[in-house]
């Protein structure tokens, strides 16, 4: 290389030196321009007197007992889903009346089960400790005959000092069933076109049984475009002839799922 292309190539490099000396960020503190003013909550009305009663909600929900149906070595695994589906609908209507066609139709399904009949409403039964005791529930879902926007009747039972406890039940124009954790995700169809509600259900220790904990409307791209009728509050479930015991045990673990 000759002398005066090594100048070039000295000049060129000094050059570039310089420059990205000139470009360099030196560290000093910049301001990120003014901070905006924090707006603190509003309270509305807030001379408004307490109300005298308690809005409706979703009823009177209620642990039931489950007789006549036997669990052996206390478990739920070991127990036929059918029978408990079965079992629990005949003794208990719940969200239903015994003088509803949907319902008779329903329980005259759930009779033949297992007497070769091929069209048994009971889907298959799931299992995940939903009160924290470290012990599977049992999660049964329930077909209702056509007609009645096919909707899904989901119970879910825990064993209490050796009784087959019922511990949740909802019905619904169901979209789909999660499992996170402890809590059942139920999301069904909703009143508007193009959304759905999701409900969570969540175990209360005081109450000894699953409650909707959480209940929003969402968008969905699954939820059908028509208009649905408005969802329906959650009727109380039937009384046990028995009153519950005081402390029972306690949305499938990732081998159960389908």
């Amino acid at each position: 290389m000759n002398r005066s292309r090594l100048a070039l190539v000295a000049a060129l490099t000094l050059s570039a030196v310089l420059l990205a000396g000139g470009c360099g960020d030196p560290g000093d503190l910049r301001s990120a321009g003014p901070t905006p003013t924090a707006d603190g909550p509003t309270h509305l009305w807030p001379k408004l007197p307490p109300p005298s009663a308690p809005a409706e909600d979703y009823g009177v929900i209620e642990s039931v007992p489950v007789k006549g149906v036997d669990v052996p070595d206390g478990d739920l695994r070991k127990v036929d889903p059918v029978t408990v589906a079965r079992t629990d609908f005949d003794t208990n209507p719940g969200l239903y009346s015994r003088s509803d066609d949907i319902y008779k139709q329903t329980l005259a399904k759930l009779r033949t089960c297992g007497h070769g009949s091929d069209d048994c409403p009971v889907l298959k039964a799931y299992y995940r400790d939903l009160t924290g005791d470290g012990k599977d529930d049992l999660i049964v879902g329930i077909r209702l005959v056509k007609g009645h926007d096919e909707n899904l009747d989901i119970r879910a039972y825990a064993l209490e000092k050796r009784q087959l406890t019922q511990i949740m039940e909802t019905g619904d124009a169901v979209l789909g069933v999660e499992l996170a954790g402890h809590d059942v995700i139920i999301r069904a169809v909703s009143s508007q076109p193009g959304y759905e509600y999701r409900t969570v259900w969540s175990w209360d220790s005081h109450q000894k049984t699953m409650l909707p904990t959480s209940d929003e409307i969402v968008r969905s791209a699954n939820a059908p475009s028509t208009k649905r009728p408005k969802k329906p509050m959650q009727k109380p479930t039937s009384k046990p002839t028995e009153a519950p015991t005081q402390n029972p045990a306690p949305t499938p673990s990732p081998s159960d799922s389908a």
